[in-house]
């Protein structure tokens, strides 16, 4: 495989959107980068991106995921076909003249490697100057229909609008994933015309003149899914579904219990051990990893969040945080992220953390914010408490000692350093360093006036 070219040059007008097609994402990847990875596991001689439209956005993107990547801007002249004749122009003198070239396009974000290994297989094996990858479908509304010959190969791609009402009855349909020989391709494209309904140069009109350097096969997609293709919004949702709901059978099957697949969402880089168990609602993002016998849910966001065993987060969201064995998260906790919790810890309700290191058996049980701090081993912060850590210009660490005992309605004016075994009253405000074993307390003396309002008002 001397190459292989990706074909993410055009705008996809249906998605209604001001961002290319490609860079849409499904289950946390955009399309452009899940069509590169499948191309790239291949070990391609190299592979080629081709970009028009937004065309130093797409290049930003697959460069970010492939920094080898060869970047080919098609010109203002549309359509596929001509795309690929850019990058012929670009790629020539980098092809192994007795090699193939592979071309995919990127808006079928769940083609995967085995299904292009398959195709590459059978292109070898027939021994066929060109291979297109097709696919069956009941509904084939919207893609070019595979005419074959009496012999059983591909005679032609008629596109949609372009096609007779026999042809229009055809139910398989292109996947527009090709393998080419090199020198197949090199005449195949010399020729190609924009007549036709759409004025574009079609690369399905390059397998008529491969026909007359050799065959043209194809091989069928065993897992139609892997093969469909997003045009709008709504094929997005569908595919995202399907896709989703092959996840948590997955995992299930591997030993998690997910409740609701139907409710919960799980994006291709999250782990979960088995007898680990999702609730409905959830939405678990990114790298997130959840351990065995932890509880997530319901309705909980994990973005890149380290579960521990055991532990437990219940209608929170918690992003760049790990969350020690045992600990108890939730409700409405919201862990931004930098937080590292040890194991025994709480955060409770309606408790806001950020770069929190809180040590084994700490609990802040709710109404509390607590950020850029350290909390040392078996503290509990009262109701209600705040770490102030920001001056207005500088973001100023809290260190509060182990043991500590920490009354409701605490303020701790960072920088502030609390030792162990410390004891505070209700309402204290911290503003200076406070030594072990010591008991601090805030004097604020309450004045009553009595017959305050006005007799009328009683």
């Amino acid at each position: 495989m001397t190459a292989g070219i990706i074909l993410a040059a055009g705008e996809g007008t249906r998605m209604r959107s001001s961002r290319p097609k490609v860079l849409h994402k499904l289950a946390g990847k955009t399309f452009l980068e899940r069509v590169m990875a499948s191309v790239t596991a291949l070990d391609p001689g190299l592979t080629a991106v081709v970009v028009h439209f937004q065309a130093e956005k797409v290049a930003a993107a697959a460069r970010s995921y492939d920094d080898r990547v060869r970047i080919v801007q098609q010109d203002d002249r549309p359509g596929t076909g001509r795309a690929v004749q850019c990058a012929m122009d670009q790629l020539d003198r980098s092809l192994d003249p007795d090699g193939y070239v592979l071309i995919a396009a990127s808006d079928m974000p769940l083609l995967d490697t085995n299904t292009l290994r398959g195709l590459i297989d059978h292109h070898i094996q027939a021994g066929d100057g060109a291979t297109v990858l097709t696919v069956s479908l009941d509904d084939p509304t919207g893609y070019g229909r595979i005419i074959r010959d009496q012999d059983g190969r591909v005679l032609r791609i008629v596109e949609q609008k372009d096609a007779t009402g026999t042809e229009l009855a055809v139910r398989e349909v292109n996947t527009s994933v090709y393998v080419f020989n090199v020198d197949v391709l090199r005449q195949a494209i010399k020729g190609l015309k924009d007549s036709n309904a759409q004025g574009e140069f079609y690369l399905t009109d390059a397998l008529e003149t491969a026909r007359q350097s050799g065959t043209v096969g194809a091989f069928t997609a065993p897992d139609p899914l892997s093969v469909e293709g997003v045009n709008d919004r709504v094929q997005l949702a569908s595919l995202s579904k399907k896709h989703n709901i092959r996840v948590c059978h997955e995992l299930m099957r591997s030993g998690v219990t997910i409740l609701d697949p139907e409710t919960t969402w799980i994006e291709d880089g999250v782990t979960i051990e088995p007898d680990a168990t999702i609730l409905p609602g959830c939405f678990l993002q990114g790298h997130t990893t959840i351990a065995s016998n932890a509880t997530v849910g319901p309705y909980t966001t994990l973005i890149d969040a380290v579960i521990d065993q055991d532990a437990t987060v219940e209608r929170s969201r918690v992003q760049e945080t790990h969350i020690g064995a045992r600990a108890n998260i939730g409700p409405w906790t919201y862990m931004r992220p930098g937080n590292d919790l040890a194991e025994d810890t709480k955060a409770g309700a309606f408790v806001e953390m950020k770069k929190a290191q809180i040590d084994h058996g700490t609990k802040v049980p709710h109404l509390s914010y607590v950020g850029d701090t350290h909390i040392g081993h078996d503290s509990n912060i009262g109701g209600g408490s705040i770490t102030a850590n920001y001056d207005g210009v500088h973001k100023n660490r809290t260190e509060i000692g182990s043991g500590v005992h920490v009354g409701a309605g605490n303020l701790f004016v960072a920088p502030v350093q609390v030792g162990d075994r410390v004891t505070t009253g209700a309402g204290t405000v911290i503003r200076h360093e406070v030594p072990d074993d010591a008991m601090v307390y805030s004097t604020n003396d309450q004045h009553t006036v009595e017959d305050w309002k006005p007799e009328w008002e009683r």
